[in-house]
């Protein structure tokens, strides 16, 4: 597990506060994480949830749009979402009340480390490549787990170091360009699990990071300049210096430095 001890939640709240989360926002939709809706859909399917009904919370559920996913496509019968960023809660509150899903819906202004939401509540506990802003990701598998019913589900994504390790270099410049606090490796996750008790039960490379990353550059560069820009007062420098750090996020995505992972595990029953 590597860590930035200069990052923290203020830092990522700022993030998704300002243009920088705009911007992500605008080259990756709604679901700001790697894949958008297949990824979700093969999360979905691998969690073996859909149409089961019950209770689940999303973790850092950012703009609501997991959350909207869950209730739209896999018959979650209620979803709480769990974020650290009022900007992102209202946004969430106004996405999901459009959408009709305000009864079935619940917002908490919450560390995900320590949501107050009661024991054993959950059906389901989800995220989607938004843990890697979690400083404490050991507190944050134990508050899932804690969340979680006996035989309940714990179902995520998140970026993490690939089998190709970083140089301690080049993670200082990723985790400082990303605001990630800690990143960890494809098998620190699964050992947090197993720590907890849960049985694991998929841990995995989905292989969608890099070719995600090429698509975002081309966006940026080919289509969607003009608006990235708007977003950052029109600022080129800025806009160069962007470009350039997309760019080694490319590298080491092509080198299988970072990569996107998928967990789902159960609670014992």
């Amino acid at each position: 597990m590597r860590t930035r001890e200069q990052v923290g939640l203020a830092d990522v709240q700022d993030v998704y506060s300002g243009a920088e989360g705009d911007l992500w926002e605008l080259i990756m939709g709604q679901q700001i994480h790697i894949g958008g809706f297949p990824s979700s859909m093969d999360l979905c399917a691998k969690a073996a949830i859909a149409q089961k009904g019950g209770n689940a919370v999303d973790l850092c559920c950012c703009n609501g749009a997991g959350m909207r996913f869950l209730l739209h496509f896999c018959g979650l019968d209620h979803v709480t979402g769990v974020d650290a960023t009022p900007i992102m809660l209202e946004r969430a509150r106004e996405r999901c009340t459009a959408d009709n899903l305000q009864d079935k819906t619940t917002l908490v202004e919450a560390d995900a480390c320590a949501t107050g939401l009661p024991d054993a509540s959950m059906d389901l506990v989800w995220g989607e490549d938004a843990w890697v802003y979690v400083v404490d990701k050991a507190a944050l598998i134990r508050e899932g787990t804690r969340l979680l019913k006996p035989g309940a589900t714990m179902a995520f994504t998140d970026w993490v170091e690939g089998p190709e390790p970083l140089t301690a270099e080049e993670a200082e410049r990723f985790m400082r360009f990303m605001k990630f606090p800690s990143l960890a490796s494809l098998d620190d996750y699964k050992n947090l699990m197993e720590k907890e008790g849960l049985e694991v039960q998929h841990v995995e490379n989905t292989n969608r990071y890099a070719p995600c990353i090429d698509l975002y550059i081309r966006m940026l560069t080919e289509q969607l300049t003009f608006d990235a820009l708007h977003i950052i007062g029109y600022d080129q420098a800025l806009m160069q210096t962007l470009g350039a750090e997309m760019q080694f996020i490319k590298q080491l995505a092509d080198a299988n430095k970072i990569i996107q992972g998928l967990y789902v595990a159960q609670k014992k029953r």
